[in-house]
């Protein structure tokens, strides 16, 4: 029998060192690269029989690029790599999910087979976690899929084989690269390393029954409330009180009246109320009280979703673009890999979300009239035309049939109208304000100006049919049209004061990303987090628990 068949036959049996040995030089590279063909059969651990068919060529690619020599028999190199799997934590990520217990046991009962899968193993565990830490866990097109328009730069999944390999030179810089070089994925890392939620078992509750609290009013609730706000880091505790009065933390307003909800207190949950981007106002509202009740294990599922997701957007990101934060209902314009400008947006309600996205800004309309989508004509206008026909006349509205005839409205049954368009004639009180700027996507969203400035006060801005309303929307207009000529712009300052509606092309099309995230580190270098409207984050944490079992 051929020696390369007599080994296979002797490992697949499991046959100890005295028979086999797998340490001499002259054979070593050869039984490594047999136990990777056979990897399955020879290798019956558990998660070896997980390993994909994708993770075994992998493997391959990486020993052949190392001529399938051992890569792990240094002990200060396997140490190492401990190191910096344990420290993937901090990404949000399970260090034992990337073979780290196999570290400590490298050595132990370790039969020429049994030496060799656990050096492949390690193998798998290190470049499983160089492509996690870099692409994510999940596939972002499945979990949470972003619309392209064709020809922007989309993210790509790549082999980490060739950094892999360069990095078994110095395995810190290996996976610092790894890692998102986002600043906000940085931060948000940094953060949780010394963040009270990683070490807060709990913080009880608070009752969500009742009216809303405001400073004066006695409720039983008030020493949940305040035992709740001290635990969280909002209101200090001395050891002197948490001796006293383990249970019910106190602070001097509150023992006059135990029920007596304080201006102490309120302080305290306006502060909470900031980080958690509601209106500061003191009151315990519902959308306090939920806020309120999130627990620590979940406010950590919630940075460990994040983690993931800004793996994904650090792919999507380019020096020059504008940036729509939906869930923090904000706008950044980025210029040169600088933040140069935000602004206050106003996004989709849970019912009209807006929707991920990734395009090309191409034009500006300057006076736009607005022709009312299907849904919008549906739901809201026609139930106000029944109500009252001179809504159209005070909304500036024209009826069209398909073929753009303006139509009488009182000759039309609203009761059961036939096939028609409204659209809104251009001016300060047209739903898009004085200027729209579009870009190719298939769900008719754009950014816009908007009359409805009183609502960029609020701290919840869900409020819109799906496009981004957007503050200040004029400066918006200088920043993209940066390159064009002053003959440009004094025409486009013509046609904004003419009234009439055209559409003006930009000197260079700027990229646009729509997307979606509910935490981040503020410049206090504190946790803020956002309530998760669209509910997108649920979907996240649930693949992956799925994906890390």
């Amino acid at each position: 029998m051929p020696r390369k068949h007599t080994w296979l036959f002797l490992a697949i049996f499991g046959l100890t060192q005295t028979t086999l040995s797998w340490a001499q030089p002259d054979n070593s590279a050869q039984t490594l690269s047999e136990t990777l063909s056979a990897f399955p059969q020879v290798c019956q651990q558990s998660t070896a029989n997980r390993l994909s068919d994708q993770s075994i060529k992998r493997l391959q690619a990486f020993y052949q690029a190392n001529d399938y020599a051992p890569l792990w028999q240094d002990v200060a190199q396997r140490q190492l790599l401990a190191e910096m799997l344990r420290d993937m934590r901090y990404d949000g990520l399970e260090p034992d999910h990337y073979q780290l217990q196999r570290v400590a046991t490298f050595e132990q009962h370790a039969t020429p087979v049994a030496q060799q899968c656990n050096e492949l193993l390690l193998s798998h565990g290190y470049l499983q976690a160089l492509q996690h830490l870099r692409d994510g866990v999940l596939d972002a097109e499945r979990i949470e899929p972003y619309w392209y328009e064709e020809g922007v730069k989309q993210p790509q999944r790549s082999s980490v084989i060739e950094n892999a390999v360069s990095g078994l030179q110095d395995l810190r810089a290996s996976f610092a690269q790894a890692r998102p070089q986002l600043s906000a994925y940085q931060a948000l890392r940094e953060v949780l390393k010394s963040s009270y939620i990683l070490s807060q078992p709990d913080w009880g509750t608070v009752a969500s029954t009742g009216p809303s609290l405001r400073v004066g009013d006695k409720d039983a609730r008030v020493p949940s409330l305040q035992q709740r706000l001290q635990l969280a880091g909002y209101l200090e505790t001395t050891a002197d009180e948490q001796v006293a009065a383990p249970d019910v933390l106190v602070d001097e307003a509150f023992t006059l009246d135990p029920l007596l909800y304080t201006q102490t207190l309120a302080e305290a949950v306006k502060a909470f109320q900031q980080d958690h981007y509601l209106e500061d106002d003191g009151i315990v509202g519902p959308a306090t009280l939920r806020e309120l009740n999130i627990s620590p294990e979940q406010r950590l599922q919630q940075v460990r979703v994040n983690l993931e997701r800004l793996r994904w957007l650090d792919k999507q990101l380019e020096p020059t673009m504008l940036l729509v934060d939906i869930a923090g209902a904000r706008l950044l314009f980025m210029r040169d890999g600088n933040i140069v400008w935000r602004t206050r947006t106003q996004v989709g309600t849970v019912r009209r979300q807006t929707p991920l996205l990734k395009s090309r800004i191409t034009h500006l309309t300057i006076n736009p009239t607005w022709t009312v989508p299907p849904t919008i004509l549906r739901e809201d206008k026609i139930p106000a035309i029944r109500r009252d026909i001179g809504y159209l006349a005070r909304s500036n509205m024209s009826v069209l049939d398909y073929q753009g005839n303006v139509l009488d409205p009182h000759s039309i049954n609203w009761q059961s109208p036939p096939g028609l368009m409204l659209r809104q004639g251009p001016g300060p009180n047209n739903a898009l304000g004085l200027v729209a700027i579009r870009f190719a996507n298939p769900f008719a969203v754009y950014l816009h100006d908007t009359p409805s400035q009183h609502l960029f006060g609020r701290a919840t801005r869900t409020v819109s049919s799906g496009c981004v309303r957007v503050e200040d929307a004029q400066k918006l207009v200088d920043h993209l049209l940066v390159g064009a000529t002053e003959q440009e712009l004094g025409r486009i300052k013509q046609i904004q004061d003419s009234g009439k509606t055209r559409n003006v092309n930009l000197p260079a099309p700027v990229p646009v990303l729509l997307a979606y995230w509910t935490v981040e580190v503020d410049m206090d270098n504190r946790l803020r987090f956002r309530h998760d409207s669209y509910g997108h984050d649920q979907k996240i944490a649930a693949a992956l628990a799925a994906a890390q079992k």
